[in-house]
């Protein structure tokens, strides 16, 4: 075969590439539901669209201009507390003040995927999320309390796409994307030297490769949450096995068990205040339409499941997903809060006492959300506040804090990320794309009161066992659709 020959086969094939992957820039499903009926306590559920090829919008990162800042809500002033950072990710706040951030991106795989993954990798690309990992966790320091990180320090490298920070009792915390590391760690030291101790094993990699933790204010338990590899199991359930899930770690004696399921991709963790109950935010599955399926925030209960693969938002059927469908998914809890489909939730935290975001602001929980790729418009690329009542309970719809990150020409400053509460009262917003943690206040607010617990008498059985006998009502029937 003469080299004219090879070449012109060599041109096609690259021409074949290149129109597959303009197709999937250009076609897609565009969102019909007004967003405001897809958030909240009681979204509007559309009629699922799978689709063979995703819907994809790849808002391009341009970085922030020199004197840009978000926009904040009414009332808040937004500032850099650091910049120039290599993809910042999960921050953790200590309790003399100092700030840890994770510099990571995900762990190279050695998977090639094919031309579809080469496409995957072109739209990840695009939207800032490749490259090689940094491996550190660094620490910030605002010294001289102006509101700006003037010490920087790594504190560690070398590691394995870290992500998950806690830190108690002389002890820091962080989960690698394959284990969960213990650190000897004093506060105000800038370096730790001493070897860690593995405290658990995860699955490693996969497609959600985030491994976020939560100490137990008790400081007895770890949380660890593991996202899915896939969509919806498409590699079979066997390359899901310890993922999609919440591991809780027992850190006296070791003791490793499942807390939660069929959560496809769990990442913020906090404990709320009115009721002391472990909650997260978690990112939903893909294609089956722009409007389709809400990312929420919710509870977790111990032994909860949210139904994935099978089941979405409580009480929908995946039909795409083919593998028997277990017994307990007649069983599976619906999410307390809808945040609205493909806004890609992660860090959030609950209000505080101390934190000086003012009044209105004071009682409900801060949620980063990253922003779309597969959604047309694009949804997310925010932050935002989500108010509680005086029982713990989420209400309303979500109130914009941090705006601007979305350009009207459909590319992106940055991307939120984390948020963390400062030793200042201040919320501190990693954007992972402009390598920046924005520093949001309300100027002049004093640090609001801590947040009551909600305690009281348990409630009398509804339902008895007497013998051979059983009293049940309508009501104990978790589910209005059987499983099919």
């Amino acid at each position: 075969m003469s080299i004219l020959k090879k070449l012109g086969i060599a041109l096609v094939v690259i021409l074949l590439v290149v129109a597959v992957a303009g197709y999937f820039l250009t076609r897609g499903d565009t969102a019909d539901v007004p967003f405001d009926d897809v958030v909240g306590t009681d979204p509007t559920l559309q009629e699922a669209n799978a689709e063979s090829i995703p819907t994809v919008a790849v808002a391009k990162p341009v970085g922030w201009a020199a004197n840009e800042v978000p926009a904040a809500a009414e009332g808040l002033a937004v500032n850099r507390f650091a910049e120039g950072l290599d993809h910042p990710r999960t921050l953790q706040a200590l309790p003399n003040g100092d700030i840890l951030v994770s510099l990571t991106r995900a762990p190279k795989s050695e998977e090639s995927g094919g031309i579809t993954g080469w496409i995957a990798n072109l739209l990840m690309s695009r939207a800032g999320a490749t490259g090689e990992s940094p491996n550190q966790v660094v620490l910030l320091r605002d010294a001289d309390g102006d509101g700006k990180a003037e010490i920087r320090q790594v504190l560690l490298d070398g590691l394995n796409s870290p992500s998950g920070l806690a830190w108690g009792d002389g002890t820091l915390y962080v989960a690698n994307n394959d284990a969960v590391l213990a650190y000897a760690y004093e506060l105000g030291a800038t370096r730790v030297s001493g070897q860690p101790r593995k405290i658990a094993d995860l699955a490693p990699g996969g497609g959600h490769w985030m491994r976020n933790l939560a100490l137990h204010p008790d400081g007895n338990r770890l949380y660890a949450a593991v996202g899915s590899d896939t969509n919806i199991a498409d590699k079979g359930l066997e390359a899901e096995e310890g993922r999609a899930l919440i591991w809780e770690i027992d850190l006296e004696t070791g003791r490793q068990r499942m807390f939660a399921g069929g959560l496809r991709n769990a990442n913020g963790l906090d404990f709320s205040p009115w009721s002391g109950e472990l909650w997260t935010t978690v990112n939903e599955r893909d294609m089956l339409g722009s409007d389709l399926v809400p990312d929420y925030l919710t509870n977790v209960p111990i032994g909860a499941n949210y139904g994935w693969p099978w089941v979405y938002y409580g009480n929908n059927f995946d039909r795409r997903v083919k593998y028997p469908i277990p017994e307990y998914i007649n069983y599976v809890r619906t999410p307390e809060y809808a945040l609205g489909p493909h806004v890609a939730a992660l860090g959030f935290v609950f209000s505080k006492e101390g934190a000086k975001m003012g009044d209105r602001f004071g009682s409900g929980a801060f949620v980063a959300q990253h922003g779309s790729w597969n959604r047309k418009p694009p949804s997310g690329y925010d932050v935002v506040y989500v108010a509680f009542d005086e029982r713990g309970n989420p209400t309303g719809k979500p109130v914009p804090v941090l705006t601007g990150f979305l350009k009207d020409d459909g590319t992106t400053r940055g991307r939120p990320t984390w948020v963390e509460w400062a030793g200042d009262g201040s919320l501190l917003v990693s954007d992972d794309t402009a390598g920046i943690i924005w520093r949001v206040f309300a100027p002049g607010a004093q640090g609001q009161g801590a947040i009551g617990r909600i305690t009281g008498d348990r409630l009398p059985p509804q339902r008895e066992l007497r013998g051979q006998e059983a009293t049940f009502g309508t009501d104990d029937y978790a589910r209005r659709v059987t499983a099919e």
